[in-house]
């Protein structure tokens, strides 16, 4: 399967140049800190006008390997809610990125909750406004693209350790989530409200987001794929939490009455 892309033009430039040109912009400009080995990133997915600079300050700090699990958001209610694709390539402007067939497959086989589909991948846009930045920064990479729905808590635990296990056994894989955190309630509100749901997270706690989220309704739409994420931390071992950047849409449109907030967290290789 050749999977096409669905949102470029509208959420990233579909030139090819034009937007080569954006993600060195964005990348360049965060060169304060040193590049890391990491088992884990959390990225934003909005469109790059609102949110590429903060993906940029977690892509910009990675020493890529070249094998990548990509867990994110369905959106639309159409195709399973737990979908794998486990063979073809996802197409950009700036070319085409290969499944890496022998990663999911090892996935598939472990998690029998992940269902090959298609149907769920074909619009989202979560996963697809992450493929430039690998393609600028981590050229030849293979990528395993996951997308989650609404999910109970313990299948989201059950996918996560899985993954764990998987990641434990190939230690040059990156584990990639993605995730905007609260939508469209004002500026100081939203703020407030991701503090407390990226607290959980640098304190790599699955069920403490899960709760915190629902107890104060906070709508972080990958919500799912970040209690994967930690819970696949937890079975390695994680013990290290880095907040890259925080910041909310109205730091660019100047707009604070409804906003959607965007954060990079980076999770480096376990320190003793």
């Amino acid at each position: 399967m050749l999977r096409l892309p669905a949102v470029a033009g509208t959420f990233y430039p579909d030139n090819p140049r034009e937007l080569s040109q954006q993600v060195q912009r964005f990348v360049s400009a965060e060169t304060a800190h040193k590049k890391i080995s990491c088992r884990a990133c959390l990225v934003p997915h909005a469109g790059y006008m609102y949110s590429g600079h903060v993906a940029a300050a977690v892509y910009s700090r990675i020493v890529f390997p070249k094998r990548i699990i990509a867990l994110g958001v369905r959106h639309f209610p159409y195709g399973e809610e737990a979908a794998i694709l486990t063979e073809g390539a996802w197409r950009t402007p700036l070319g085409d990125v290969p499944v890496d067939s022998e990663l999911a497959t090892t996935i598939s086989r472990a998690c029998l909750l992940l269902r090959e589909d298609s149907v769920a991948h074909e619009r989202e846009h979560s996963l697809e406004v992450q493929l430039p930045f690998l393609q600028v920064l981590n050229p030849g990479c293979t990528f395993v693209p996951i997308a989650l729905g609404t999910i109970p808590f313990q299948e989201l635990v059950s996918i996560g350790e899985s993954l764990g296990n998987i990641l434990s056994a190939e230690p040059d894989v990156l584990l990639l989530t993605t995730s905007d955190f609260n939508h469209y309630e004002d500026d100081a509100t939203t703020r407030k409200k991701d503090r407390l749901a990226i607290e959980r997270i640098l304190q790599f706690e699955p069920r403490g987001l899960f709760e915190i989220c629902h107890k104060e309704k906070i709508s972080m739409c990958g919500l799912g794929p970040a209690v994967v994420m930690l819970t696949a931390l937890n079975r390695l071992g994680s013990n290290k939490a880095d907040l890259a950047k925080y910041a909310t849409s109205a730091d660019v449109s100047g707009d604070a009455r409804a906003v959607v907030g965007y954060a990079g967290v980076l999770f480096p290789e376990l320190r003793i």
